[in-house]
């Protein structure tokens, strides 16, 4: 039962990472959710001090806004002129060296350590049981995240064609009288509040790997949008499925295992795309020489 729970934490995890990401890869800013996922440990570690307690909301909401401080420190820092790797690079870096220190100094009353924050702790998860009433609901990561997966669902849903023009041509979307800085925030706020969700499950690193390569999975396959976001989710759980066999076989980290998976599905991409794929596209050229 216990694999069970860690496949259908993974996949949930994959979902929420998945469709966000395609957003990121779109508007060239996979290394703001790298930041967001580090950015958010301040505001945990703090929240557990001051609360006592892992599962409380005020955890969830502190964090949630260290990932909208970073986000907005990022934007502020490219509008004052600094290159845009650079202000990520200095904000996340910050940010997360902040949450390690205060790890460490107050590791005992957080009862977190450095290995869970990256690595996480998915092969556990099924330990943390939610039981209102005395009744076993399963773990809360589960009802957690998909919480998260639903917001997710909503927000894009409700706003589909906003997010799309934003994506793809903020300038136009600007003229079409679309706040794009809230749309952009509303984004940062759905990464920062997936990476939260995930981030006891599969740890900071990890999630950046579900944030990016699922989704650079689909834009090597397709086009359209919509489609691009199904195939996203679907590398995603295919990952979680065939990382999980790979961690049971091979007896390794089930977290590192999930993303090694979703990288073994990029490379496939990568080289057999009928759109974009390297051999595709070395048969397609020797087939036109031949035709000559």
């Amino acid at each position: 039962m216990s694999g069970f729970w860690i496949i259908v934490t993974g996949a949930l995890v994959a979902s929420c990472c998945g469709i966000l990401g395609v957003f990121l890869v779109l508007r060239k800013m996979t290394l703001i959710g790298d930041a967001i996922s580090h950015s958010v440990m301040p505001g945990i570690v703090i929240a557990i001090l001051l609360s006592g307690s892992r599962d409380s909301m005020l955890v969830f909401a502190a964090a949630l806004a260290c990932g909208l401080l970073a986000a907005f420190l990022i934007q502020r820092l490219q509008q004052g002129g600094v290159q845009p790797d650079a202000s990520i690079g200095v904000v996340f870096t910050v940010m997360f060296a902040i949450g390690v220190v205060l790890v460490s100094l107050f590791a005992r009353q957080t009862h977190l350590d450095q290995d869970a924050i990256l690595y996480g702790e998915i092969a556990y998860v099924h330990w943390n049981i939610w039981e209102p009433g005395g009744v076993d609901m399963g773990p809360k990561a589960v009802w957690q995240l998909g919480a998260t997966l639903l917001v997710i669902v909503a927000v894009i849903g409700l706003f589909y064609k906003q997010f799309k023009l934003c994506a793809f041509d903020p300038a136009m979307a600007a003229a079409c009288g679309i706040p794009v800085a809230l749309f952009h925030y509303l984004l940062m706020g759905l990464v920062s509040m997936a990476t939260v969700s995930s981030f006891e499950s599969v740890g900071a690193i990890l999630v950046v790997g579900l944030l990016i390569i699922p989704a650079s999975t689909a834009y090597l396959l397709t086009n359209r949008l919509s489609v691009m976001i199904a195939l996203s989710a679907a590398v995603g759980i295919a990952s979680t499925v065939l990382g999980y066999g790979a961690a049971v076989a091979l007896d390794a980290s089930v977290a590192g295992c999930m993303v090694c998976a979703a990288a073994l599905c990029f490379v496939m991409a990568l080289l057999f795309s009928p759109l974009q794929g390297l051999v595709t596209s070395a048969v397609r050229r020797r087939r036109a020489a031949g035709l000559q």
